[in-house]
């Protein structure tokens, strides 16, 4: 089967599994999947994430991040840029989610980046998406 969004699948993929409160999820693994989830680990969303490699398919694994109420530390999960529609910005035109409690996943010339280290960079790109 064909995918048309591997990200999106990804982010639904983590979502389902945060709201039915699992441990671990896997995925097939790219090198963007990579770069966000090691995003996600930087800013505090996920506890630990592997790249595996079984029989020449390589697998990612996340391991999701719960509070002590045992409620996902990830709440919202949205895909902005779709590949139909692509949302660009501006360094200066990136605005803060929830007020600065979230953040927004960024790739521009200079990798993937978060929007605060963005607008720090002085750097704009594509919004891939949000995270509260």
């Amino acid at each position: 089967m064909n995918m048309t969004d591997p990200i999106a699948d990804m982010l639904t993929r983590i979502r389902n599994a945060a709201r039915s409160r699992q441990q671990k999820v896997e995925m097939p693994a790219s090198k963007i999947k990579a770069e966000v989830a090691k995003v996600l680990k930087e800013e505090g969303y996920i506890t630990s994430f592997k790249v595996a490699e079984e029989n020449r398919k390589k697998t990612l694994r996340i391991t999701l991040k719960y509070n002590p109420d045992q409620t996902p530390a990830i709440t919202t999960l949205d895909r902005i840029s779709t590949p139909g529609r692509r949302v660009y910005s501006s360094y200066e035109k990136i605005a803060p989610v929830l007020g600065g409690l979230g953040c927004t996943v960024l790739t521009t010339p200079r990798g993937l980046m978060t929007g605060r280290k963005a607008r720090k960079a002085k750097v704009g790109g594509e919004i891939l998406m949000e995270v509260s």
